[in-house]
């Protein structure tokens, strides 16, 4: 959901109603999950294991071991694979998985130099001393320190390196604008036919019901070419309108052996069948994850990019496209939007509905993360 329509909670309210939804949907007793990880990416100080706080709002029993991992985008793919791990390694039976990002408050600091003087004042002792500390506050030392969407190593937004990658291979602003419209008009259509039924709703304290995403907005070419460069100012193609905006929101998977979803009476409704994560220079191309994970992870599984009916890719930025009569037919993060921490199980969820509707066998995601990192996973559905 954009910005704003949850900026008086807290990241932990989004997950509890995600892992609350989870238990309404699957009807699983509270007491039958063995493990909760959730992946988050700017993380409330006072909520650090926001797997922990939402499982314990969500009514989960206080037995249930939860942690929070952080990945970049791809911090709730790797939820999954630690508790699919968890499950092959014997440690557990039935895991929880998700992720939440709540960019409507995301934690400001005071500057260095005001945080050494605010700790020096807590530990000073005389009246003389902390009069001295307070003397010694200048003006700059009130500037805000804000949370930057930029790699730690080079300084580079994620968006500077899309408009680089897009030059590097000569990908236009109209193919760009094109892809986003796509992408939107993709999405609207899936909203106005039911597809996306995996969306909750969450009642605002004081406040509206939200029901579905906000953030879908098909425009028209003629109103995206107005647009101007968002990053590489003033002769870049990435624009407001051909990138993913800042979202709130939350998911949640059960993921279990076949064995104990059998004994329990469920009908799974796909299988994880392998995955990969790669990583290279960010200083070079950032965003290449997707392109070197898909290649590794079809080798590993042993298929071919011909044996894939269903992809699911990560849209940060509007560059490159596998077959597109099979490639995000219900939107993507483009129009549905990139809550971090979440995305990652919002395209399992969607791969393991599409095999649903589209009576395909296999799904792949891959996503591109911060840091050069990427990911790719082959989802197999379940025999109906």
């Amino acid at each position: 959901v954009c910005l704003y329509r949850y900026a008086d909670l807290m990241p932990h309210d989004l997950a509890r109603a995600a892992l609350q939804g989870l238990l309404h949907r699957t009807a699983i007793p509270k007491d039958a999950v063995d493990y909760i990880i959730y992946g988050t990416v700017i993380q409330e100080v006072k909520t650090s294991n926001v797997a922990r706080e939402a499982a314990l709002g969500a009514g989960f029993s206080d037995k249930i071991p939860a942690h929070t991992v952080t990945m970049a985008c791809i911090s709730s793919n790797q939820a999954m694979t630690s508790a699919v791990g968890l499950i092959a390694s014997g440690q557990c039976d039935a895991v929880v998985a998700g992720g939440v990002e709540f960019m409507s408050d995301v934690p400001i600091r005071h500057s260095r130099k005001m945080r050494k003087t605010m700790l020096s004042l807590n530990k000073a002792k005389t009246l003389g001393q902390k009069l001295s500390l307070i003397g010694s506050i200048r003006m700059a030392h009130l500037s805000p320190e804000l949370p930057a969407v930029a790699e730690f190593s080079t300084a580079e937004t994620m968006g500077h390196s899309a408009d680089r990658l897009a030059a590097a291979f000569g990908v236009s602003r109209l193919e760009q604008d094109e892809f986003a419209l796509r992408s939107h008009t993709l999405a609207k259509k899936a909203q106005e036919a039911g597809l996306l039924e995996d969306v909750i709703s969450f009642k605002v304290p004081g406040r509206d019901i939200i029901s579905k995403d906000n953030g879908i907005r098909p425009s028209s070419m003629q109103q995206m070419a107005k647009l101007k460069a968002a990053f590489v100012k003033p002769h870049g193609t990435v624009t407001a309108a051909n990138s993913s905006f800042l979202t709130d929101g939350a998911s949640a998977v059960l993921i279990m052996s076949e064995e104990k979803a059998l004994a329990m009476g469920y009908k799974p409704k796909c299988y994880l069948r392998d995955f990969v994560y790669v990583s290279q220079d960010p200083k070079d191309q950032l965003l290449l994850g997707p392109t070197y994970g898909t290649p590794k992870v079809l080798e590993r599984a042993g298929l071919t990019m011909n044996d894939i009916d269903v992809f699911e890719f990560h849209e940060a930025f509007a560059v490159g496209t596998p077959p597109m009569e099979k490639f995000n037919l219900w939107g993507g993060s483009l129009s549905l939007g990139h809550p971090f921490g979440a995305t990652g199980c919002r395209l399992v969820t969607t791969v393991a509905h599409r095999l649903k509707k589209e009576g395909g066998q296999y799904g792949l995601v891959a996503a591109c993360a911060a840091g050069g990192q990427g990911h790719a996973m082959v989802i197999e559905a379940y025999p109906q």
